[in-house]
């Protein structure tokens, strides 16, 4: 049986609800047959990783490691792993298992995040009873099914916000049917809707900005938006009623939008969540009614759609925008993502 290489893990944890982590080791689990070690040299921050340092849901069990989005080198593969070898460039995601069985609803159209068995990569228990760890560490173990090589054209440092960000856009777009000619609408230009606009352009869709900033405008434009609409302003929202296909909410919406997003949607049109509203939405049943407009939500994304992701980003030359941080520096790069400063995602450098 194989050994992995690093069997004390120096990690950054929070041990308290709040944003501080600190130095901290745990133990590894055993690498598996089916098992990649990674060393990791870029980990990106998420929102939902400030969610669980913070305990926003109420299921943090601490200490805690987070991060999610983790690209690294192969450094040890277990005994049965052939798609992978030491040296490898690849990252991981959210989600670390599945049981990927025929027989198994989810898993067999291809939605393995909704799996009974699914894991993510941080604050789940093993069957030996110990907790997953996330990405904010030297080294980590994972599963090769959920282990994907980075393209080549794609420079490393570019690829975490990928592993989470871009796979939660890319994903209801192809599984919603998003096509050459359709209006896209997205809601939210920040961490996942500047990765939004990329991959609707490059799907062959007109896309529409939109955003109660209206210093995103410019850039909004720069990344593929043929149209900016500052929803502050009715008459900007008015110039697109009933005009849109699809309509991606990617920041957190107030609970009183719904109405004044289906006002833009052609019939039949899909709004879809990314992001929890802040509160629960109320909306009237008629209007779905007499417009046809459905609404629906997508969560991430399944090992298969990540591969495509990937290789849809490379040939697309789709990258998202980031700021660096040394990972030494973790308490200020934490700080700074909750500060919602940030253009776009931020990436923590280990070396």
């Amino acid at each position: 049986m194989v050994e992995g290489r690093i069997n004390e893990v120096h990690a950054w944890a929070a041990k308290t609800p709040g944003l501080t982590v600190e130095p901290w080791t745990y133990k590894p689990r055993p690498l598996g047959e089916h098992d990649i070690e990674i060393k990791i040299d870029y980990s990106g921050i998420c929102g939902s990783d400030i969610n669980m340092l913070k305990d926003h849901w109420e299921i943090t069990n601490y200490p805690i490691v987070v991060g999610h989005e983790i690209v690294g080198k192969v450094i040890t593969v277990g005994d049965k792993v052939t798609a992978f070898k030491e040296g490898d460039i690849v990252g991981t995601g959210c989600q670390v298992h599945a049981c990927l069985k025929s027989s198994c609803s989810p898993c067999s159209r291809d939605l393995d995040p909704h799996c009974p068995e699914n894991m993510y990569v941080f604050n789940l228990k093993y069957l030996d009873g110990s907790f997953t760890q996330g990405g904010f560490v030297e080294a980590v173990r994972v599963e090769d099914n959920y282990v994907h090589k980075i393209p080549a054209s794609i420079d490393p440092v570019y690829a975490p916000p990928l592993m989470c960000a871009g796979l939660t856009v890319y994903t209801p777009m192809v599984r919603k049917g998003v096509k050459k000619g359709d209006r896209v609408g997205v809601v939210g230009i920040g961490g996942l809707g500047h990765l939004a606009i990329q991959f609707a352009k490059a799907l062959g869709a007109e896309v529409i900005a939109f955003s109660h900033s209206s210093n995103k405008r410019e850039q909004s434009l720069e990344l593929g938006a043929s149209k900016f609409v500052d929803i502050s302003s009715k008459e900007e929202a008015d110039s697109v009623r009933r005009s849109l296909n699809h309509l991606f909410v990617t920041s957190s919406a107030e609970s009183n939008q719904l109405n004044e997003f289906v006002s833009w949607m052609d019939f039949e049109g899909q709004i879809v969540f990314l992001a929890h509203p802040k509160e629960d939405m109320t909306f009237n049943a008629g209007m779905f009614i007499h417009t046809e407009v459905s609404i629906t939500g997508s969560l991430i994304g399944g090992r298969k759609v990540m591969g495509e992701m990937l290789e849809f980003a490379a040939k697309h030359n789709i990258r998202p925008m980031i700021e660096r941080f040394p990972l030494a520096k973790i308490n200020e790069a934490l700080e700074y993502v909750d500060s919602g400063k940030p253009r776009y995602r931020v990436v923590l450098e280990s070396a």
